[in-house]
């Protein structure tokens, strides 16, 4: 036995890639959201440009105002068009009879582990959007400084599944989740 396998506990929690993928319908909610969000940034200076418009107010400002719409628009429907698939890809999540395992983010990407001892609740959210696509986010919050963990794009009946597993596993787990 090598010292770094007598180092390691019985239970073997290592940072590892998790197993499954979000649903596949996350991609077309997240697109939705990356829309709405440009069209939210973008839509208040297109106004503003239209109404000084009309009353031929400040005319550089005009300029200027449609350029910054421009510009929003231009780098939000880039975000659109690369982030929905490329956060599919990383996205992923499973559940293991020590621990919850993620891996979220686009640009910035993270790799979670939260053994069940440390799970101190576990939530589902579905806004209107994932109401509409069948999705549901499973939120599991653990004695950690880091936060919770977060997996975005579940079916909604797998996540309130899961909800309940991870309730009655951590039930079963000795520990205060501290």
């Amino acid at each position: 036995m090598t010292t770094r396998e007598a180092a390691r506990p019985a239970t073997d929690l290592r940072l590892r890639p998790p197993r499954h993928r979000v649903e596949r319908r996350a991609i077309a909610l997240w697109t939705l959201r990356a829309l709405i969000g440009t069209a939210l940034t973008a839509l208040p200076t297109a106004a503003a440009a239209i109404t000084l418009g009309l009353f031929d107010v400040v005319p550089w400002l005009v300029l200027i105002l449609w350029a910054v719409t421009a510009a929003a628009g231009a780098i939000g429907l880039a975000v659109t068009a690369v982030m929905p698939t490329w956060r599919y890809r990383v996205h992923r999540w499973e559940v293991t009879d020590e621990a919850v395992y993620t891996a979220s983010g686009w640009l910035w990407q993270e790799w979670r582990i939260a053994p069940l001892s440390r799970i101190q609740t576990v939530d589902t959210d579905r806004g209107p959007l994932q109401r509409a696509f069948g999705l549901s986010s499973l939120t599991v919050t653990t004695a950690s400084a880091a936060g919770p963990l977060k997996v975005d794009g579940l079916d909604a009946e797998l996540a309130s599944d899961l909800a309940v597993r991870l309730s009655e596993a951590t039930q079963a787990v000795p520990g205060d989740a501290t």
